[in-house]
């Protein structure tokens, strides 16, 4: 998964966030730091009461009246959204030791997961390009 704090870099710099199921976020000054949400329809779960398992369909009334601002979540970008969000430009992905390199034109950004080498290449785009 892509760095807090890159993900908070990507998005200072202007990455446009369109939600989508299937999106992960975090609610950063909340408390919340340390967890990672996902977007969906609707969560469901296998919950164990004395009487035997039940399927539980969270997220209907219980949470019907919580949200939050948009501009208060952190998208984290998976690797296939950063991949897609590099474009035409993008060359290649590969393993170097137990290290990433993507290869975006001419220029090689090398970090410790996929995720996080996409996102520094795109974050140095983002900045060649304000």
């Amino acid at each position: 998964m892509i760095p807090f704090e890159l993900a908070l870099r990507l998005r200072d710099a202007g990455l446009a966030w369109k939600p989508t199921a299937g999106d992960r976020f975090t609610i950063p000054d909340r408390g919340l730091d340390d967890d990672v949400f996902v977007l969906s329809h609707m969560t469901i779960e296998v919950h164990q009461l004395p009487h035997g398992p039940v399927i539980g369909f969270n997220g209907t009334v219980e949470w019907a009246l919580d949200d939050v601002a948009q501009d208060e979540a952190v998208w984290l970008p998976r690797e296939d959204q950063l991949r897609e969000l590099l474009g035409a430009g993008f060359r290649k992905l590969e393993r170097s030791g137990d290290r990433y390199r993507v290869v975006v034109g001419d220029d090689e950004f090398e970090a410790g997961s996929p995720e996080e080498a996409y996102g520094t290449a795109l974050l140095r785009l983002m900045e060649h390009n304000a």
